[in-house]
C-alpha cells in the first residue's frame, strides 16, 4: 500500500420513500442502524482507514446520540453535508489534507463486500479510479421520440459504490461547476476527461431506499446469520 486510504461515507437520506419518520440511514437492521453496519465494513477491511461521515447538519446530534446508545466506537470524523450529494462530497473532500486513495460510498449500502472494497482500492491505485459494477440481468429498453426500442444489455452496467479515486483527481474534479449530469462521483471525474476503470461489484451491495429494499436487507442478514 503506497497511499493512505480514506472513505467518505455520504448519508443524507430523509426516509421519504421509506414512509418513515427516521432517516433511512438510521433505520435498524436486526438491532443496529444501517449506517453503523456500513462503517463497520470499511473498518473490517482496514482498521486504519480514515472514515469521514457526511451528514445533514440537523442530523449530527441525533447520530451522536445513536453512537452513545449503541456503544459505537469506531473512529470517524463528522462533516456537515450540503444541499446536494455533490455539495456533500465536496465538503467531505475539504477534510482531506494529504494525498490518499479516496472511496466515496453511500451510507445505505451496508452489504458491500470486503472483496469489492479491496478490488476498488487496488485498481484505483493502478489506474487513478475504480468503480464497482454489475451485469444487467433483465432486458432494457431505451425511450425514444417514437416510443421505445430494445438495446443490448451487454453494453450496459449497473453502477455501485464505493467509487475510489486518487485524491488529486477527485479534488480537481469537484472544482467544476455543478451539473445535473453528475449522478455519481464517476460522472464528475469523467467530465474533466478522466477514464473510469470498472471492477466487479457484489450482487448484495444494494442501496436501501425503499421499504422493499429494507425487506431484502433483512433477508440478506438472515442468510448471513445462517452461514456463520
Amino acid at each position: 500500500m503506497t497511499k493512505n486510504e480514506i472513505a467518505i461515507v455520504v448519508a443524507g437520506g430523509k426516509g421519504l420513500r421509506m414512509h418513515s419518520d427516521i432517516p433511512k440511514q438510521f433505520i435498524e437492521l436486526q438491532g443496529k442502524p444501517a449506517l453503523m453496519r456500513t462503517l463497520e465494513v470499511f473498518h473490517q477491511y482496514n482498521s486504519s482507514i480514515q472514515l469521514i461521515l457526511v451528514l445533514p447538519s440537523i442530523q449530527i446530534n441525533f447520530w451522536k446520540e445513536l453512537c452513545a446508545k449503541y456503544s459505537f466506537n469506531i473512529s470517524h470524523q463528522i462533516v456537515a453535508g450540503g444541499k446536494t450529494r455533490y455539495d456533500s462530497v465536496k465538503n467531505g473532500l475539504v477534510a482531506i489534507q494529504s494525498p490518499a486513495l479516496v472511496a466515496v460510498h453511500d451510507g445505505v449500502r451496508p452489504f458491500v463486500s470486503i472483496q469489492t472494497i479491496t478490488r476498488c482500492f487496488n485498481e484505483a491505485e493502478k489506474h487513478g479510479s475504480a468503480i464497482p459494477v454489475m451485469d444487467l440481468e433483465e432486458s432494457i429498453r431505451q425511450i425514444t421520440e417514437n416510443g421505445s426500442q430494445s438495446v443490448d444489455r451487454k453494453a450496459y452496467r449497473l453502477v455501485q459504490t464505493p467509487q475510489v479515486f486518487k485524491s488529486e483527481i477527485l479534488k480537481k474534479a469537484y472544482e467544476q461547476d455543478y451539473s445535473s449530469l453528475f449522478t455519481d462521483d464517476a460522472s464528475v471525474v469523467e467530465a474533466m476527461g478522466e477514464k473510469i476503470k470498472l471492477v466487479d461489484g457484489n450482487r448484495e451491495n444494494i442501496k436501501i431506499t425503499t421499504s422493499f429494499d429494507l425487506k431484502i436487507a433483512e433477508t440478506i442478514l438472515n442468510i448471513d446469520n445462517l452461514t456463520i
